[in-house]
């Protein structure tokens, strides 16, 4: 993974990585009950609405200051990663941010309904985690921050974090009796050392653009150069060092999270094995197997793919229950909503402090 500091370097992909990760604060799995925007919705109200009412979905509302809880949670923490700047390089950026919390506070509150459907509640233990973890974050609070969030109150964080574990406790109902069996061969991950000579240029501003046919002629002549060397007897740890242009030099992966040509090419390596010349969609390759099983990544993919067949158990319950709920979003007090300018407004824990009291 590249630092903070080699994100920072480079606009583009500091804009890519915030998109990123802006997309995974979305429920995995599960269907956006504003799929598409608010312009997407089928009835879209702005009267009707309490005054800092934003959307109601049957008979749960979001208000105002929960909106502006997680966005200014969320826009503080991505600020303190990848600097205040990070909303200059993309307009878009901040409306990403936008949908982002509408997505997941729309999913929370859908969750707390199908709870609600499987008379699903919270303990006494659970609820006094709730109100304890909303002391710490209330008292944590300056002025410039309760202000920012619309003079949020200590009742409406609780509730807020008594909503994200009530959404937590269904989760784990609904995926309690899945226990999916994942074997090794299904698992297996092995690990590579790769020699990539890449067949397209970037430009300044981050734009990808193929080679011509005969510059890709130009490059696998010269990986056909590397390969006579190997056979001359040059280790490949030093053709990787001197030629590699991927980011790593070496690699793990399992079935399907690699380019088709590279996965058939590597399970088919025996350990120490190299390859022929590969072509992918990054360029041309030559990759020699380090192991063709390493445990401790196939354990860690075993449970990778066992939650990914708990998460989509649960997104089929889910999204059948949500395609069937009345959702209507006040769409000028929605417009009206921006980011945060206030530098004295530097909250940014709300999500630390619930993932302290309700652990996974």
């Amino acid at each position: 993974m590249n630092s903070w500091q080699n994100i920072l370097s480079n606009t583009k992909r500091m804009k890519i990585y915030a998109i990123t990760i802006l997309a995974c604060l979305v429920l995995s799995g599960c269907a956006n009950p504003f799929e598409g925007g608010k312009d997407s919705i089928s009835v879209v109200l702005t009267t009707g609405f309490s005054k800092d009412e934003v959307f109601r979905i049957e008979d749960i509302s979001c208000s105002l200051a929960e909106v502006e809880v997680y966005l200014v949670n969320m826009q503080n923490s991505y600020q303190s990663t990848l600097g205040d700047g990070i909303w200059e390089t993309d307009s878009s950026l901040s409306e990403n941010l936008k949908s982002s919390c509408l997505a997941r506070l729309a999913q929370i509150k859908t969750m707390v309904l199908l709870a609600q459907h499987n008379g699903i509640m919270l303990d006494e233990s659970e609820q006094k985690a709730a109100l304890n973890a909303a002391n710490e974050y209330y008292e944590s609070l300056s002025e410039a921050d309760i202000k920012a969030m619309d003079n949020v109150t200590k009742d409406t964080i609780q509730n807020l974090y008594e909503e994200q574990a009530l959404a937590g406790k269904l989760y784990k109902y609904t995926i309690r009796d899945i226990n999916p069996e994942v074997s090794d061969d299904e698992a297996r991950t092995l690990t590579v050392q790769q020699i990539l000579l890449k067949t397209y240029t970037v430009d300044d501003s981050g734009n990808r653009t193929s080679m011509s046919d005969s510059e890709k002629k130009n490059v696998y002549a010269k990986m056909e150069e590397i390969v006579k060397a190997l056979d001359e007897g040059a280790s490949f740890e030093s053709m990787v060092e001197t030629y590699n242009e991927a980011d790593e030099g070496t690699v793990s992966f399992g079935k399907g999270e690699v380019d088709e040509s590279l996965e058939t090419a590597a399970f088919n390596l025996s350990t120490d094995q190299i390859s022929d010349i590969i072509e992918t969609e990054e360029g041309y390759m030559l990759i020699k197997c380090v192991t063709t099983f390493d445990k401790e990544e196939t354990e860690l993919n075993k449970i990778r793919i066992a939650e990914e067949r708990r998460s989509e158990a649960f997104a089929t319950e889910y999204d059948e229950f949500a395609k069937g709920l009345t959702k209507e979003i006040n769409s000028s007090l929605w417009d009206s909503i921006t980011l945060c300018d206030d530098p004295e407004v530097t909250t940014k824990n709300f999500f630390d402090i619930y993932n302290k009291y309700f652990e996974d």
